[in-house]
């Protein structure tokens, strides 16, 4: 995950520096531990770009809404806001879509990332084909099971001069339970019902700065957003994922999705 809390997009979008502190917000990072990956089988995936820089992921949901982070749309407006689909690649490729309307879910509050969540309404309907498509979304208020495998995928911080992040790529990991979870963030940061955990014990794989806004995805289904973390696929600091299922409602309220 980022590595200054990298509000896995920057909590404040990826042109502003991030915290002094290791808390990762959104910047331009990459994934961690991971592989280089085809947009064909993560064709939800798209790049938020500002003018022509990526600062963050979302996804797909139908041919005219993208979800991403709150923290993402900080200081963004609709007007300089672009999508670049269908693309393994954040600067070439796919088709680049200008965007009319960023809605940031009323109760996100910047300080604790809690409610995390935002939805992007496209200029025009998007073409599906094998490289374009939208992802399923849960019910409301569906649970993950601790121990569940979940894809992340993005174009941020790899943290490896070998690993270039110019080329999507993506990474496996569990879901931590939510209990195990605020333990480790104890005295950082609460963590709620409307966040998800993933990683490893002893680290090494995760999201991070860049990845921010992007899809946790488990069976199909998008069950997360790129959120926030201490620092990037450190050991016992697992990555925070904005939870899907808790707002599907306000998913549909706002979107028709």
């Amino acid at each position: 995950m980022l590595s200054t809390v990298f509000l896995i997009a920057s909590i404040v979008v990826a042109s502003q520096a991030a915290p002094s502190n290791d808390f990762r917000y959104p910047t331009n990072g990459r994934i961690v531990g991971g592989v280089v990956s085809d947009i064909k089988d993560f064709p939800y995936q798209v790049s938020l770009q500002d003018g022509s820089r990526h600062f963050c992921g979302g996804s797909i949901i139908s041919k005219k809404w993208i979800l991403s982070a709150a923290h993402c749309m900080e200081q963004m407006t609709a007007s300089r806001l672009k999508v670049r689909v269908g693309s393994s690649f954040h600067k070439s490729d796919g088709k680049v879509v200008k965007v009319v309307k960023i809605v940031s879910h009323p109760s996100y509050n910047k300080r604790t990332i809690d409610y995390d969540y935002a939805l992007v309404e496209l200029a025009e309907e998007l073409e599906f084909n094998t490289s374009v498509q939208s992802v399923d979304l849960p019910a409301q208020n569906e649970e993950l099971v601790a121990g569940a495998n979940c894809v992340v995928s993005g174009w941020g911080n790899t943290q490896s001069s070998l690993e270039s992040n110019a080329q999507l790529r993506s990474v496996v990991v569990p879901v931590i339970s939510r209990e195990d979870c605020a333990k480790d963030y104890d005295g950082f940061n609460p963590i709620t019902d409307r966040m998800v955990c993933a990683g490893f014990r002893t680290g090494g794989k995760d999201a991070c700065q860049g990845d921010s806004g992007g899809p946790f995805v488990h069976n199909k289904v998008l069950v997360g957003v790129v959120s926030w973390g201490k620092g990037c696929a450190d050991k016992n600091y697992p990555g925070v994922y904005s939870n899907v299922a808790n707002v599907r409602d306000w998913i549909k309220k706002v979107s028709s999705v």
